[in-house]
């Protein structure tokens, strides 16, 4: 999740940037892999003060209970474990914009196949993709958001970048992609190319989903991010795109920016 491509050199081969509810939850609770306070429809007096605000959001934020179902939900109230690592990481066989490997190239192994097929038949239809950053470690995850917190700050840098345990990236479940001519990688004028379209109409057919949409900053609590996927699984993905929700929404969660 992430910004421009503007990193330097040594910082882009470690780290390179990528990460109101329905009324009712499509999965039971032990499906969702995290942990819900029930009490969140509470909203504070209009008058509360703004420590207040902060002191009710902290009190949202758990630590997910079941970080390897594919369909975890992880944002910044659902946190994963400081020292979780995805054991079946593995290199899908599609091309990155660099061609040295390296550990953010890595996927869970069920996302992998997923993105092998999806790139092929991509191409078959005549658009070329390419993978930017997919896993990225805790570790990883806390250098590349300090590094954005020193450029930006951190009230701006947390609108583009995740603060470590609350990246998709860590889940090995996520990949940012872009075009096979490597322009715009994670960049916002990916948007509007042919191959950000093909990925909006057809991701879901391989169990991914763009998961940060346009329209939807005040839930998911980023920016759109066209070149951002996510791996649910097909039947989640389904769900999601014919009802154009987020992945908060779909587990009726709170909105990250409420």
């Amino acid at each position: 999740m992430v910004k421009i491509f503007s990193v330097i050199t040594s910082l882009m081969l470690l780290l390179f940037p990528l990460t109101g509810c329905m009324g009712k939850s499509f999965f039971s609770q032990d499906d969702k892999g995290v942990t819900r306070n029930e009490s969140d429809g509470k909203n504070s007096p209009s008058s509360a003060a703004s420590k207040k605000k902060s002191e009710h959001r902290e009190e949202q934020v758990q630590e997910v209970f079941n970080p390897e179902s594919i369909p975890v939900l992880v944002n910044q109230y659902n946190i994963l474990p400081e020292n979780y690592q995805p054991e079946d990481l593995v290199y899908p066989s599609i091309p990155y914009i660099s061609n040295k490997k390296a550990e953010k190239q890595k996927m869970r192994k069920e996302a992998a196949a997923a993105i092998e097929k999806l790139f092929a038949a991509a191409e078959e239809q005549g658009i070329g993709l390419a993978g930017v950053s997919a896993y990225r470690s805790y570790t990883a995850q806390k250098a590349l958001f300090n590094y954005y917190v020193n450029q930006d700050g951190i009230k701006k840098a947390k609108m583009y970048s995740a603060e470590p345990g609350t990246s998709e990236h860590e889940t090995g479940l996520a990949i940012d992609v872009t075009g096979g001519n490597g322009k715009c990688p994670a960049e916002d004028c990916f948007a509007g190319t042919e191959e950000a379209k093909w990925l909006a109409d057809h991701a879901d057919e391989y169990g991914f989903i763009i998961r940060y949409p346009k329209g939807k900053e005040s839930i998911t609590g980023y920016k759109y991010e066209p070149w951002h996927l996510r791996y649910v699984g097909r039947a989640v993905a389904k769900v999601l795109t014919k009802h154009g929700i987020t992945l908060e929404e779909y587990y009726d969660a709170i909105p990250v920016n409420n």
